[in-house]
């Protein structure tokens, strides 16, 4: 999953990034309001932490003018004001969701994985599709209860795919959610990483490709 990072302090954009990176994520940052309101206008973010304080264009502002072109995504916003009016403010321009400085960032990975939740989900912790299951929370990956050793690159990529089963992903879509905005599509290293993930399951028939048009994780075999 593709976080955009909008925050313009440096040290604390390094932390969270770093800290996304680690627990799996695709990270891009902004530092400042008009950069993430063009990030967020010209490519397709799962999910947006989003500084209240910024420069050239204020949180609150950024917010508003994702909702008004129409845009679904989830909104964290993260402010150090931590006032009922703050946090009205926040919430009423479109924010899902409002984090105040310091915070744990067990917590914000928890907030981030309730963001993402899909409905079909029992929890926002765990996935399960057919025989395959994920425990978001502890990073582990089981098929039939057997434990899978994935790499964190293969653990996402699996992961954003129990998050759709039966839907044909794309390799244009694979890169956009799981890798940054740095990738290069056109190289192998998708083919490679659906090659060796598809080699660690017991039935890599629920990983099929589909010619011409993408990848499905399907429900049944």
């Amino acid at each position: 999953m593709h976080i955009l990072v909008v925050e313009d302090e440096p040290k604390i954009s390094r932390f969270i990034c770093r800290g996304l990176k680690e627990a799996g994520y695709a990270v891009t940052p902004a530092f400042d309001g008009e950069e993430g309101r063009f990030l967020s206008d010209s490519h397709d973010f799962d999910l947006i932490l989003l500084d209240l304080m910024l420069p050239k264009l204020d949180g609150v502002n950024v917010c508003k003018e994702i909702r008004k072109h129409g845009r679904a995504v989830p909104i964290i916003m993260l402010t150090a004001k931590d006032s009922i009016h703050d946090r009205v403010l926040g919430l009423d321009s479109g924010a899902n969701d409002y984090l105040t400085k310091p915070f744990a960032f067990e917590e914000l990975l928890a907030r981030i994985r309730s963001q993402l939740r899909t409905p079909a989900q029992v929890s926002p912790n765990h996935l399960q599709v057919g025989p395959f299951h994920m425990d978001l929370l502890r990073h582990v990956a089981t098929e039939n209860d057997h434990i899978i050793d994935l790499s964190s690159k293969e653990f996402s990529v699996f992961a954003y795919f129990m998050r759709k089963p039966n839907e044909v992903i794309t390799r244009t879509e694979l890169a956009e959610h799981v890798w940054d905005l740095h990738f290069e599509p056109n190289t192998n290293v998708i083919d490679v990483t659906l090659t060796h993930l598809r080699k660690k399951l017991t039935s890599p028939a629920y990983l099929e490709t589909i010619r011409g048009r993408g990848y499905r994780l399907r429900s049944q075999c």
